[in-house]
């Protein structure tokens, strides 16, 4: 296992962590964890290396903390870090911080948090956390022992970003990255912003959901063929994260024991200069496939907002292309059917005031109503 200096702190990680969200469950259903399987496989990464393990209240209908305290008796809590997150949906008062916090340490059978994270910070929680003073409150709670250091996970633009790295001394952040990834959300630019001023850079989706390790388009599978080196397309997408020396950690959700041994070797594997230039011009080429497949031009500028009638234009947008680029609807249906009814594209009401500011010239209205019946909720 290769390790790196998590930030500011004397400890290093290993640079593959185990990401709690995607265990293997039973009958398709994201609430009965497959249990003896899914400790197994936390405890196969432990015994192998791996030394940071990541969940979050609402994971698998709020199994996952139960799940990972099981699996870190016996002694393995005492072989890692242990990383949650408090959850933005729940909280309604300051009071709520207590709450939960308490309500995960017996959750996770333990009586502190190493790594605690306010979860999803984006343009609408952020502001919400902190003018409830959750930074005072987070800095007692390290003073209590209760949790270890504070950070943050990340879901909106660079800008939102950067203003939240900028509101208090973070040890780490977590951010969306992968190769499609570079310029979205966070992407290149926040990646550096971050470890520049210090914060590990704990990467999420490093597989993007899996999107980028199923069976390409042919034009991609062409490239992958024409390589000098043969990798696996996990092993691709996770040396490419690891390329970066500014990214700490890279998570895995991993749902099988084969990808838990995958990716435990590909972490073994891994040197600083083994993706070369060659490699990188590949994987530019790769990502420059799929998004010729995307088929609406959106370039995310967001001059279409404000939307009148409160749709998020360029979310939906770009959830209708991802279904369609990857050959892959099931996560783009469960992300916009997550979305508030009043964000979703039905609220369209063609008034066309989004076209008239498109640099792009779409016919965004008629985009709209493909994109709902495509992925909003199923018709009863």
């Amino acid at each position: 296992m290769n390790y790196r200096r998590f930030g500011k702190l004397d400890w290093e990680s290993s640079i593959l962590g185990f990401g709690a969200m995607r265990l293997p469950v039973i009958d398709n259903d994201q609430s009965k964890i497959n249990e003896p399987e899914a400790i197994a496989m936390i405890r196969r990464s432990i015994d192998r290396g791996v030394n940071y393990v990541d969940t979050a209240y609402p994971y698998h209908a709020t199994r996952s903390e139960p799940l990972v305290g099981r699996a870190l008796e016996d002694g393995y809590r005492q072989k890692v870090r242990l990383a949650t997150k408090l959850p933005p949906w729940f909280v309604n008062t300051p009071a709520d911080f207590d709450k939960y916090l308490n309500l995960q340490l017996e959750r996770l059978q333990t009586d502190h948090i190493d790594f605690y994270l306010l979860h999803g910070m984006n343009k609408d929680f952020w502001p919400k956390f902190r003018d409830m003073d959750v930074l005072t409150w987070a800095e007692g709670a390290m003073a209590d022992g209760r949790i270890g250091h504070l950070g943050f996970s990340f879901h909106d633009d660079l800008d939102v970003f950067k203003e939240i790295v900028d509101a208090f001394d973070w040890t780490f952040c977590q951010i969306q990255y992968n190769f499609m990834d570079v310029d979205y959300q966070a992407g290149t630019r926040g990646l550096r912003y971050a470890a520049d001023k210090g914060l590990a850079v704990v990467v999420m989706e490093p597989l993007r959901g899996g999107l980028i390790v199923k069976e390409p388009p042919e034009r991609a599978a062409q490239l992958w063929g024409s390589a000098s080196r043969r990798r696996s397309l996990a092993e691709w997408a996770l040396f490419w994260v690891w390329n970066h020396p500014e990214v700490t950690v890279a998570l895995s959700g991993m749902t099988a024991p084969i990808q838990v041994e995958e990716n435990l070797d590909s972490a073994d594997r891994f040197q600083p200069g083994d993706i070369s230039a060659e490699d990188l011009a590949l994987i530019d080429q790769v990502r420059d496939v799929y998004r010729e497949l995307s088929p609406i031009p959106c370039t995310n500028c967001q001059y279409c907002l404000p939307c009148p009638n409160g749709v998020s234009i360029p979310r939906c947008l770009e959830l209708y292309n991802q279904a369609i680029m990857y050959g892959d609807p099931r996560q783009a249906r469960f992300l916009y059917r997550s979305m508030p009814p009043d964000r979703q594209g039905d609220n369209c009401v063609a008034c066309g005031e989004c076209q008239e500011h498109c640099p792009q010239e779409i016919p965004i209205p008629d985009w709209l109503v493909k994109v709902h019946e495509y992925l909003g909720p199923r018709k009863k």
